[in-house]
């Protein structure tokens, strides 16, 4: 999931998700190992600061988002946990590659993720929509 110089971005996570996202990587361990192991890799490269400190320009639990996929239409889905998760709603789970390369992003970073069929897509963070 590297960027054009082959380094990841810098990405930040709020501690409560951050606490949250850890546990579902645990409890994939059994049944998918190597999601597992991405997730952890994402959080631990992460910057963690308390909730209230994450800008609201960065991608966290619950954010709605618009993006481009190798440059292509801009598309908008929600990050949501696994329990919410709904493809055709737009509603993305934080457990698939594509929901784990979102996490902690800022608007107009793009990171390279490995879709399950080893295609590499290059996704790039256009807006956030503020809470409503």
């Amino acid at each position: 999931m590297a960027n054009k110089t082959g380094r990841k971005p810098r990405i930040t996570i709020s501690q409560t998700d951050h606490d949250r996202i850890l546990g579902l990587a645990d409890a994939l361990e059994s049944r998918d190992p190597l999601l597992a192991e991405t997730m952890v890799a994402e959080l631990e490269r992460a910057r963690v600061v308390k909730d209230s400190a994450l800008p609201k320009t960065v991608v966290r639990m619950g954010t709605t988002l618009t993006y481009t996929a190798d440059g292509g239409e801009e598309t908008t889905v929600t990050l949501v946990y696994p329990g919410e998760a709904d493809i055709e709603a737009g509603r993305i789970s934080v457990t698939t590659p594509f929901g784990t390369a979102l996490l902690g992003l800022s608007v107009g970073q793009s990171i390279d993720w490995e879709a399950r069929n080893g295609k590499v897509h290059r996704l790039t963070v256009i807006d956030i929509r503020e809470d409503e």
